[in-house]
């Protein structure tokens, strides 16, 4: 099983299928079988789990997956490697689901309330680095049932997500991902885990979902528009940032009251806030308006 992310085994699958890496698709496929165990471990996959793969490419971390969990949905968008999946890699498996979908065009929580009865499933991933962000926010906007989400993703995403205030990373998607999730990088992998070889080095982030959210905050949606306005225009003050944000309405004697109130410059640049800050402050401004 664990032989099939070898390199010289990769290669002999990817040649007998004539298989040609799609560039639009970010291919890279994992041939470290040490860094594949560290996935597996960091999902903390049980015989209980219902897991759902995104990007399963070749099989590679989907064996590992079918030995570890009791059913296991691998969605791949490229129709080509679908008769790698079913006709050879996975063919011995019957605890695994091969879906040809884009993964932003599913409705993930339909599967789970089908598949595993509502109940929270764990998610595994080799993401392409160009849909990170989209991919993940999609699964936790839509509040899909899920316990933790383990991907591999560019490494500078990663250090991004568990970031922060005060860093130069720290950002939008810092305050996002930490919102719904605890984020902690648990390995960090060089390109030459891959074929083909990518430019960048990556990085395996666990995001354990919060049972309970960390912030009380009376509109989620409008604190996260402050957020990106703050930080779209990262080197103004807070309150320069929202007066010049289109979608938000606030004066900029509303926000100088609500920093006031907050004890905080007004000088002060969204970056050196906390999520509980951003929290407190979106509260406010709702309330003075």
């Amino acid at each position: 099983m664990a032989e099939l992310c070898r390199p010289q085994n990769t290669i002999a699958i990817l040649q007998k299928y004539n298989f040609v890496f799609q560039k639009k698709y970010g291919q890279n496929f994992l041939i470290e079988p040490r860094v594949l165990e560290k996935i597996i471990r960091a999902a903390d996959i049980t015989k209980e789990d219902m897991v759902l793969e995104i990007g399963p490419g070749i099989g590679s971390m989907t064996q590992y997956l079918c030995e570890s969990a009791k059913k296991v949905f691998a969605v791949e968008i490229d129709k080509n490697l679908i008769p790698i999946l079913k006709n050879d890699t996975l063919a011995d498996y019957d605890n695994v689901t091969i879906i040809q979908e884009d993964i932003l065009k599913m409705n993930i929580g339909e599967l789970v309330e089908k598949e595993n009865n509502g109940r929270p499933i764990k998610i595994v991933a080799n993401l392409p680095y160009y849909i990170t962000t989209p991919i993940i926010m999609t699964i936790f906007e839509n509040n899909v049932p899920v316990e933790n989400v383990t991907v591999m993703v560019q490494k500078e995403v990663a250090d991004r997500m568990q970031t922060g205030p005060g860093t130069k990373d720290y950002g939008a998607l810092s305050l996002a991902v930490q919102y719904y999730a605890k984020p902690e990088i648990v390995a960090n992998v060089p390109p030459n885990c891959f074929i083909p070889r990518p430019n960048i080095s990556s990085a395996v982030i666990r995001l354990t979902r919060h049972k309970k959210c960390p912030v009380c905050v009376e509109d989620e949606k409008m604190m996260f528009r402050i957020i990106r306005a703050a930080f779209n225009q990262r080197r103004k003050t807070l309150q320069n940032s929202i007066c010049n944000a289109q979608d938000l309405s606030f004066t900029k004697l509303q926000i100088v009251e609500v920093l006031q109130k907050m004890d905080l410059l007004l000088t002060v640049r969204g970056e050196t806030l906390s999520l509980e800050q951003f929290a407190e402050f979106t509260n406010f401004l709702i309330e003075n308006r």
